[in-house]
Protein backbone atom coordinates (compact mmCIF):
# COMPACT_ATOMS: atom_id res chain seq x y z
CA UNK A 1 0.00 0.00 0.00
CA UNK A 2 1.29 3.43 -0.98
CA UNK A 3 0.63 6.70 0.81
CA UNK A 4 0.00 9.89 -1.17
CA UNK A 5 -0.02 13.39 0.27
CA UNK A 6 -2.18 15.86 -1.64
CA UNK A 7 -2.71 19.64 -1.53
CA UNK A 8 -6.26 20.43 -2.68
CA UNK A 9 -7.57 23.69 -4.09
CA UNK A 10 -11.38 23.56 -4.14
CA UNK A 11 -13.73 25.55 -6.39
CA UNK A 12 -11.35 25.49 -9.34
CA UNK A 13 -12.50 25.84 -12.95
CA UNK A 14 -11.70 22.17 -13.69
CA UNK A 15 -10.42 19.02 -12.02
CA UNK A 16 -6.69 18.62 -12.64
CA UNK A 17 -3.36 17.67 -11.14
CA UNK A 18 -1.04 20.64 -11.57
CA UNK A 19 2.26 19.25 -10.30
CA UNK A 20 4.32 18.22 -7.34
CA UNK A 21 5.32 20.73 -4.68
CA UNK A 22 7.26 19.95 -1.50
CA UNK A 23 6.37 16.25 -1.69
CA UNK A 24 2.67 16.90 -2.25
CA UNK A 25 0.60 16.28 -5.37
CA UNK A 26 -1.18 19.57 -6.06
CA UNK A 27 -4.76 19.03 -7.24
CA UNK A 28 -7.45 21.52 -8.27
CA UNK A 29 -11.07 20.41 -7.93
CA UNK A 30 -14.35 22.00 -8.97
CA UNK A 31 -16.11 20.75 -5.81
CA UNK A 32 -16.63 23.14 -2.89
CA UNK A 33 -15.16 22.32 0.54
CA UNK A 34 -18.63 21.72 1.99
CA UNK A 35 -19.94 18.58 3.74
CA UNK A 36 -17.11 16.39 2.42
CA UNK A 37 -17.79 17.17 -1.26
CA UNK A 38 -14.15 18.07 -1.95
CA UNK A 39 -12.94 14.93 -0.16
CA UNK A 40 -15.21 12.72 -2.26
CA UNK A 41 -14.23 14.56 -5.44
CA UNK A 42 -10.56 14.18 -4.58
CA UNK A 43 -10.98 10.45 -3.94
CA UNK A 44 -12.73 10.00 -7.28
CA UNK A 45 -10.22 12.17 -9.14
CA UNK A 46 -7.21 10.32 -7.69
CA UNK A 47 -8.74 6.94 -8.52
CA UNK A 48 -9.23 7.93 -12.15
CA UNK A 49 -5.90 9.75 -12.39
CA UNK A 50 -3.94 6.79 -10.99
CA UNK A 51 -5.97 4.05 -12.69
CA UNK A 52 -7.36 2.65 -9.46
CA UNK A 53 -10.86 1.78 -8.28
CA UNK A 54 -12.47 4.33 -5.99
CA UNK A 55 -12.48 1.79 -3.14
CA UNK A 56 -8.68 1.52 -3.43
CA UNK A 57 -8.28 5.21 -2.52
CA UNK A 58 -9.00 5.95 1.15
CA UNK A 59 -8.67 9.24 2.98
CA UNK A 60 -6.36 8.67 5.93
CA UNK A 61 -6.02 12.20 7.26
CA UNK A 62 -6.75 15.85 6.61
CA UNK A 63 -10.51 15.61 6.29
CA UNK A 64 -10.95 19.33 7.05
CA UNK A 65 -7.61 20.51 5.70
CA UNK A 66 -6.31 21.41 2.25
CA UNK A 67 -3.46 18.95 2.86
CA UNK A 68 -4.76 15.40 2.81
CA UNK A 69 -3.22 11.95 3.07
CA UNK A 70 -4.60 9.03 1.09
CA UNK A 71 -3.86 5.30 1.34
CA UNK A 72 -3.66 3.67 -2.08
CA UNK A 73 -4.31 -0.07 -2.21
CA UNK A 74 -2.85 -1.84 -5.22
CA UNK A 75 0.27 0.34 -5.48
CA UNK A 76 3.51 0.36 -3.53
CA UNK A 77 5.56 3.51 -2.97
CA UNK A 78 7.97 2.78 -5.83
CA UNK A 79 5.13 2.19 -8.30
CA UNK A 80 3.47 5.42 -7.15
CA UNK A 81 6.64 7.46 -7.74
CA UNK A 82 7.02 6.00 -11.24
CA UNK A 83 3.37 6.62 -12.06
CA UNK A 84 3.43 10.21 -10.83
CA UNK A 85 6.61 10.95 -12.79
CA UNK A 86 4.80 9.90 -15.97
CA UNK A 87 1.50 11.64 -15.22
CA UNK A 88 2.59 14.93 -13.66
CA UNK A 89 4.15 17.57 -15.86
CA UNK A 90 5.85 19.69 -13.21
Amino acid sequence: MAVLRVRVTPRASKNEAVGLREGLLVVRLTAPPVEGAANRACQEFLAGFLGLKRAQVRLRGGEKSREKTFDLDGLNDEELVQLLSRLVKA
